[in-house]
């Protein structure tokens, strides 16, 4: 899917230098971008995901009430290289100082993302998000589980009216007994095929991991609006005899699917608006700032936290035993290995990888939708804890650690590499975000 820009021009103004600055963003944004029928600035507009200005004159500071009557993202690509031109700094200040926001990325690479992230949020409007579960909850560790947000009807019916997407809820029950029909010769087939890197899994846990894999494949070949999958896979894990975690690195490699572990909508919407936009590996885990003290270490069953200097500073983050789901590509080392949690079924897996160390960005959308959170920092090492719930957990150096307890929103985030907080101020425009940094 590509986004949809109008361009526009002011009437009297459409010359051979807009017509020259057209042609070269058809070629510089083909992969991303269709250009509908130019039109003058002030007409009505048909459906589009954006307006796009290839030149601006100085008629622009006598005709502000057109510009306030759009009511969709207006991008300036003025350059020849795709990008805003200086020249037009002064056009978009005095904008914004009327209360006209603008979007003036000032390289082809944020012009590129903005495209992609505008047919991200059309795309999103024609999407269902699958979530199995059953009475979220109520299952194990209730005192925990009942806290979550992304549970409530509230948090559901935000995202639909926001973004569009559709919420579809299905039994997870239902769905775990499913899986456990596939035959044993099903599934080895497709594990003959898959060449998956194991240790210590035995040949009936990796079968069920495959059976619910292909579960989930009949599941999304049945919708083909289905883009993004979740189960309440630790809280209601007496339904199935196995973890989702292998099948979602598959299904991600196959069909670039975005999964939710534990039924986390909030995240899956993270995790899809920043990846499908900006093409940046990214995953889901918890957080343990060193902050947080005796209440993080109990939870991970460790005694302490790894030495490091300004520890105040430092998180360990990790999910179900390991550093949390990653799919193989994102990955420095991958293994499928047996679960680690009491929780889960003793039959369960879970995958022990690493993302590359250096810099990284944590992110997640605030339970308004209105806003997200980002705090950039360092993966600097991995720290093991033998008999834990910590077997190999990423640390993070933080640039303030007091600052990032005091605006979390969340113990889950997201992390991606790199340092993206840059272009996800520009894609925040997109999706009239506000964006918090911590």
């Amino acid at each position: 899917m590509k986004a949809r820009l109008v361009p526009l021009y002011f009437d009297p103004g459409r010359d051979a230098d807009f017509d020259i600055q057209l042609a070269n963003m058809q070629s510089l944004l083909a992969d991303q971008a269709e250009f509908l029928t130019p039109m003058a600035l002030g007409e009505p507009l048909p459906e589009a995901d954006a307006v796009v200005f290839p030149q601006l004159l100085g008629e622009a500071y006598r005709q502000l009430q057109h510009f306030k009557n759009i009511d969709i993202p207006i991008l300036i690509i003025t350059s020849e290289f795709g990008t805003v031109s200086m020249w037009d700094w002064e056009i978009a200040s005095y904008l914004k100082s009327e209360g006209v926001e603008t979007i003036s990325p000032y390289n082809l690479a944020q012009t590129k993302n903005i495209c992609r992230g505008l047919a991200v949020k059309r795309e999103l409007q024609q999407s269902s998000f699958l979530v199995f579960q059953d009475n979220p909850g109520d299952g194990f560790q209730a005192s925990i589980f009942k806290r979550f947000y992304w549970w409530e009807d509230e948090c559901s019916q935000r995202m639909v009216e926001k973004f569009g997407i559709t919420m579809v809820k299905k039994s997870f029950k239902a769905f775990g007994a499913k899986a456990a029909t596939i035959p044993d010769e099903d599934a080895e087939i497709v594990k003959q095929k898959a060449g998956i890197p194991t240790a210590g899994v035995s040949a009936n846990a990796l079968n069920s991991a495959l059976k619910m894999y292909m579960a989930l494949q009949d599941e999304l070949d049945s919708d083909e609006s289905i883009r993004s999958v979740g189960i309440n896979c630790l809280n209601e894990s007496h339904f199935s005899d196995t973890t989702p975690c292998l099948a979602w690195s598959m299904l991600y490699e196959e069909r670039g699917l975005i999964w939710g572990c534990e039924g986390d909508t909030l995240s899956m919407l993270t995790k899809y608006i920043l990846h499908k936009s900006l093409g940046v590996p990214i995953m889901m885990t918890n957080l343990y700032p060193f902050l947080m003290g005796q209440a993080a270490l109990k939870h991970e069953r460790i005694p302490d936290f790894p030495k490091v200097d300004q520890p105040e500073n430092h998180v360990l983050v990790a999910h179900c035993g390991y550093l949390g789901v990653l799919p193989e590509s994102f990955s420095s080392q991958w293994t499928l290995r047996p679960k680690v949690l009491a929780i889960v079924d003793d039959n369960a897996t879970a995958i022990d990888a690493r993302l590359p160390t250096g810099p990284i960005t944590l992110a997640k959308l605030d339970p308004t939708l209105d806003k997200i959170s980002i705090c950039e920092g360092d993966l600097v090492s991995y720290a093991q804890f033998a008999n834990s719930d910590c077997l190999n957990g990423g640390v993070i150096k933080v640039a303030d650690g007091h600052r990032l307890m005091e605006m979390l929103s969340s113990h889950h985030y997201l992390l991606m590499t790199g340092h993206n907080l840059v272009d996800i101020t520009q894609l925040a425009k997109v999706f009239d975000l506000d964006v918090e940094v911590i």
